[in-house]
């Protein structure tokens, strides 16, 4: 029994092998699509047009060379510059030669685009800014403690001046931090702009999550800036309160003397109201939420 269930499963599988040598034996078309790439570029030179990242190309042949191209390893569609500045037009059919990975006996029936123009310029340089690429969101009470930092802040970018000239900053990969409560560091490699290269290809980003807090600092004291020598000036009252937010370890290092409250006698010459709105000066990364009282009396003594 066991032999004649042998002698069956050969069987089928000779047909099949049979049946897949006589089809692919047979002419078929196909479409492939492959990565452009322009070789040959003067030292020095790059191009400094937007080229197409990819070509379709329909071929015609026997069904087992078909496959062979559909599943090889190359995947470049090389055209040349032929060592040429300037503005170049080229027509795709005309590089088929310089892809020897295409079989002989594959005829190409159709490129898309078959025409390409573009321009190949000398390779300029500029200094920009580097920018994350992020799509953050935190859990609930949380938040940055401190602005996002990434380093380096800047790199040099290589290419036509054409590209680069009106850029100013160059970004990240796209990365997403979702229902975020821990400090962040991460190395992430900046995006590609095609003809462009970077002095350096990444840069780490720090993100300091922390619980956000509320925390009031009661009886600063009120400073007058800038009284003639022939005036003084009472204000009231000369010391208030204010509430600030920010990340709980930053507030819990604070102290009532890092708080700067000040009013500019300017600002009172000026004034209409009979009351002035005090200047806050506090250290980085607060939020202020309120100050009492708003605005501050004053009386102009003149000596």
């Amino acid at each position: 029994m066991n032999k004649k269930i042998n002698i069956i499963i050969i069987s089928l599988i000779f047909s099949v092998v049979l049946w897949v040598s006589i089809s692919l034996s047979n002419e078929y078309y196909a479409s492939i699509k492959v990565n452009l790439k322009v070789i040959d570029l003067p030292y020095g030179y790059t191009t400094g047009s937007k080229l197409p990242s990819n070509i379709v190309i329909k071929l015609k042949g026997k069904g087992w060379k078909l496959a062979a191209e559909s599943l090889g390893s190359e995947s470049e569609f090389f055209v040349s510059a032929k060592y040429d500045s300037g503005k170049i037009n080229l027509n795709l059919y005309n590089s088929i030669s310089e892809n020897r990975w295409l079989a002989n006996d594959v005829e190409v029936i159709n490129i898309n685009p078959d025409t390409l123009s573009f321009h190949v310029e000398k390779i300029a340089s500029k200094k920009m800014k580097i920018l994350p690429h992020l799509n953050l969101s935190f859990k609930a009470d949380y938040g940055l403690a401190e602005p996002v930092y990434i380093y380096p802040e800047s790199t040099i970018v290589y290419g036509p001046w054409s590209v680069i000239k009106n850029l100013t900053f160059v970004l990240t990969e796209y990365i997403s931090y979702k229902n975020t409560d821990s400090r962040i560091k991460e190395n992430l490699s900046l995006a590609p702009m095609q003809g462009t290269s970077y002095e350096v290809n990444s840069a780490v980003l720090f993100l300091d999550i922390q619980k956000i807090v509320d925390m009031n600092f009661d009886g600063l004291p009120v400073k007058i800036n800038d009284i003639p020598w022939d005036r003084d000036i009472v204000i009231l009252p000369n010391k208030i309160s204010i509430g600030v937010k920010g990340g709980i370890e930053f507030l819990g290092k604070l102290s009532p003397d890092q708080f700067k409250v000040s009013v500019n006698y300017r600002n009172i010459v000026l004034d209409t109201l009979g009351s002035v709105m005090p200047d806050i000066q506090m250290p980085p990364n607060l939020s202020l939420i309120y100050i009492k009282p708003e605005r501050l009396r004053y009386i102009i003594k003149k000596y």
